[in-house]
C-alpha cells in the first residue's frame, strides 16, 4: 500500500480519536475505506460514552458503512494496534488490509493479523503515540480497563 495515501487515510482515524478524547472517551479512531479509495465508514471508541464495551474504534466505523455483500476489497485504518476483538473482525469478514497508526503503546494483534494474511502496515505515527501515552498517563484506570487488564496503573 502507498504510504502517502495511508497517511492520508490516517488523519480521518486521528480525526475520530480526537473526538473521542474530547467526549471523554477513550482517544482511538478507525476509519473503513472502500477499493476505490472511498470513505466507506468512520468511528470512535466509545465504550464509556455508550457504556458498551464492544464498542471500539474499529467496530464502531465498519458498523457506520453498514451492510456489505463483502469487505474484501477494504482497507480498515485505526490509530492503534488492533486488539483480538477487532483483530477477529478483521479476519471474519475478510478484511485484507489494516493500517495501523502506532504499534508502541499497545501492541495488539497486528502481528496475527499479517500471520494470517492479512496486510498490516505500521506508520509509527508521532501523534497517534503521543495521544495515546498522554491519555494512558492522565487515565490509566481508563486504558486498563479498556485493554481489559487487572493492572489499574497505580501501585499498591
Amino acid at each position: 500500500m502507498d504510504r502517502e495515501l495511508a497517511r492520508q487515510w490516517l488523519s480521518t482515524a486521528l480525526d475520530e480519536a480526537r473526538t473521542g478524547l474530547a467526549e471523554g472517551g477513550i482517544p482511538i479512531g478507525a476509519a473503513l475505506y472502500g477499493p476505490d479509495g472511498g470513505l466507506l465508514g468512520r468511528g470512535h471508541n466509545r465504550r464509556v460514552q455508550d457504556d458498551d464495551p464492544s464498542l471500539h474504534a474499529e467496530t464502531a466505523a465498519f458498523r457506520a458503512a453498514g451492510r456489505r455483500r463483502s469487505y474484501r476489497d477494504t482497507t480498515m485504518v485505526t490509530t492503534l494496534s488492533p486488539c483480538w476483538y477487532c483483530s477477529g473482525l478483521v479476519r471474519q469478514f475478510g478484511i485484507p488490509r489494516v493500517v495501523v497508526g502506532e504499534a508502541e503503546t499497545f501492541s495488539g494483534a497486528h502481528g496475527w493479523l499479517a500471520a494470517h494474511g492479512v496486510e498490516v502496515v505500521v506508520l509509527d505515527d508521532p501523534e497517534c503515540t503521543e495521544l495515546m501515552r498522554e491519555f494512558i498517563s492522565g487515565r490509566p484506570d481508563l486504558w486498563y480497563e479498556d485493554i481489559g487488564s487487572e493492572d489499574t496503573g497505580h501501585d499498591a
